[in-house]
């Protein structure tokens, strides 16, 4: 049996990267661009994505201008996105998100973290019995945005993989 390689990350931007918190900070963004959502962008948080023992992968709406917007405010080189689906067809059990089959595939056999701001039980449930590698589905407050805690407890588990 072949080693599964190096977990990937799958990051949301919408409530992760830009929370939605009335009492988040804004920031100077680096360029102007009309978004004032933009100014929520943590710029630190770019490199302590890269830092982490992990592919990263966009999982967000923002489809291509997570690369052409999100990534050069935070220093990411652009990366790989899970494209979604037209039309899906398959009915989903009751309170999955949408986005947890199409992650589960994209991961192969591949272990993965997902970080979101709408994961829930349903899908831990449906990825634990769906997935053949272990998979870390960690909700971000979205009023927040990622933390030094949400980041402490993706390097705890991606330190577990690598044991």
């Amino acid at each position: 049996m072949t080693a599964p390689g190096r977990p990937f990350l799958f990051l949301d931007v919408d409530g992760p990267l830009l929370p939605f918190g009335t009492g988040t900070p804004a920031r100077e963004p680096l360029t102007n661009s009309g978004n004032p959502l933009l100014t929520r962008l943590d710029p630190t948080v770019g490199a302590r994505l890269l830092a982490l023992a992990c592919d990263l992968v966009w999982a967000t709406t923002w489809q291509h201008e997570a690369n052409d917007t999100i990534a050069p405010r935070l220093g990411l080189p652009r990366l790989p996105m899970v494209s979604w689906p037209e039309d899906d067809d398959a009915p989903a059990p009751r309170g999955l998100h949408w986005k947890t089959r199409r992650l589960t595939e994209w991961a192969g056999r591949r272990p993965f973290v997902w970080l979101d701001d709408e994961i829930g039980a349903p899908d831990r449930n449906w990825v634990e019995a769906a997935h053949p590698a272990p998979a870390l589905l960690h909700r971000v407050d979205p009023a927040k945005g990622l933390t030094e805690a949400d980041f402490e407890v993706v390097r705890e588990w991606l330190g577990l993989r690598s044991a």
